[in-house]
């Protein structure tokens, strides 16, 4: 039959020729009781080498993650999976569990940054006397420091417990008073 416009009979004429077709064919018992191929590596499956997760997720800690990027690209790595490396996870599927190897790995790595923003901190902060007070242009130094502060914070390692806490401040929570209607009370019916 033509590809193209057709009336409903001639359409299930086709449709009953079809289904005669694939009932004819017959299908091998050995075919019918395969399972289905599961997609995906599942949850387990590391095929990205350990060393090479760990230098991924270390370039995006440290460099960014546009760097982290381009390094997974020339290796054929995926967007999500540079994501889970720099959370210490072995893929997306198991981004809450990081693995304590690649943890420990990157946590070094922040370590090491954090002690050189702090040294810079401590040389910027002993560089603040009073004479620069005086002159106003403290704000060159303090602004230094502020950044190496920022950095030392941004630089601290993470524990496999605080995963979950993604939140570092205070977190309040606010509870409605459950309103009353007239017909929650009784009543009392009094005579004048």
């Amino acid at each position: 039959m033509a590809m193209g416009i057709v009336s409903s009979k001639d359409f299930e004429k086709e449709k009953e020729q079809l289904s005669k077709v694939q009932d004819t064919i017959p299908i091998p018992p050995q075919i019918k009781d395969l399972e289905p191929s599961k997609v995906g590596r599942g949850k387990g499956n590391v095929e990205i080498p350990e060393a090479l997760r760990m230098i991924i997720g270390e370039e995006s800690v440290i460099n960014g993650r546009a760097s982290a990027l381009e390094l997974a690209q020339n290796f054929g790595i995926s967007a999500s999976s540079v994501s889970a490396y720099s959370k210490g996870a072995t893929s997306t599927a198991s981004i809450d569990n990081p693995t304590l190897e690649q943890l420990t790995h990157i946590n070094k790595a922040k370590l090491r940054v954090g002690k050189r923003a702090k040294a810079k901190l401590l040389l910027a902060l002993t560089h603040i006397t009073e004479e620069k007070l005086a002159n106003a242009k403290v704000h060159e130094v303090s602004g230094v420091a502020r950044d190496m502060a920022t950095i030392m914070t941004k630089m601290e390692p993470v524990n496999a417990g605080d995963m979950s806490m993604n939140n570092s401040g205070p977190t309040f929570v606010f509870f409605k008073p459950e309103t009353k209607s007239e017909d929650d009370y009784s009543t009392v019916h009094v005579r004048e």
